[in-house]
């Protein structure tokens, strides 16, 4: 019996002119094996190349392929949430531009999703259920991080930050107005945010993640870096969430349009 929700999968991209139509079309050729009526929004994070003018070529005629992009570049959490303001479902996810992560993870998040009545479900490197291939120096840093999450937010998830994630609408609705990370911690904003508001139905589901470290953001921008930005970001959640509050709706008129 056809699933009468639909189900909106946002790909930030960035400079992925090379593999945006694979990409898409990969994701196509799953989300079409599912019970759910679909879209596929892609979020060109700066126009700076050919990804928007490939992914509008493939996707013409395809009522069910939007794309969107904006001059400059903002990082991937801004892309994010450019695409879960334009989506229309049920559901709202996102999963990562690049072929390191197995698109066919939907199938596995949405039946946990449907298992757990999730508010939220996260791919996870550490599902027992996982195959994963990456560097040493990503499980040094994922490792840190999470136990950093686990004692300054309290999330008993052991992954916050695989990009691969699916929403209840309701809750992208209420968090999406409150978020300011645009960059290395958006996930853990998203999630200690729908935490905060009381969507305490996090879990995690498996993923297969294939991850050439020559192409990461992380090798790009320099792992040191990169791991104080992630640091500072996360502790910038942490003190608007516990310190002055800043999520509370006592205090939108200090929210900040992120467009």
């Amino acid at each position: 019996m056809a699933n009468t929700q639909k189900l909106s999968v946002v790909i930030p991209a960035y400079k992925a002119e090379k593999y945006i139509v694979k990409n898409i079309k990969n994701l196509e050729s799953v989300l079409s094996t599912t019970s759910y009526d679909y879209e596929i929004i892609v979020v060109v994070d700066g126009d700076i190349d050919r990804t928007l003018q490939r992914a509008n070529r493939y996707a013409r005629n395809k009522n069910h392929i939007k794309s969107f992009t904006y001059p400059n570049n903002k990082g991937k959490g801004n892309a994010v949430r450019h695409g879960f303001s334009k989506a229309k479902g049920d559901l709202i996810g996102f999963i990562d531009a690049g072929l390191d992560l197995d698109p066919n993870a939907m199938h596995m998040l949405l039946a946990h999703f449907e298992w757990y009545n999730a508010d939220i479900i996260v791919g996870s490197k550490r599902h027992p259920a996982s195959k994963i291939e990456y560097p040493w120096q990503r499980k040094i840093l994922s490792f840190g991080y999470q136990y950093i999450v686990l004692f300054l937010f309290g999330l008993k998830i052991r992954d916050t930050q695989v990009g691969i994630k699916i929403f209840r609408a309701e809750v992208v609705k209420k968090i999406l107005p409150r978020l300011l990370v645009k960059a290395f911690a958006f996930d853990i904003e998203m999630l200690a945010v729908a935490n905060y508001l009381g969507y305490k139905r996090i879990f995690e589901a498996p993923i297969n993640l294939k991850m050439d470290f020559s192409q990461s953001t992380i090798a790009s921008k320099g792992f040191i870096k990169t791991s104080f930005w992630m640091l500072w970001d996360t502790l910038a959640v942490f003190y608007r969430l516990k310190i002055i509050d800043f999520y509370n709706y006592k205090n939108r008129k200090l929210w900040i349009d992120y467009k």
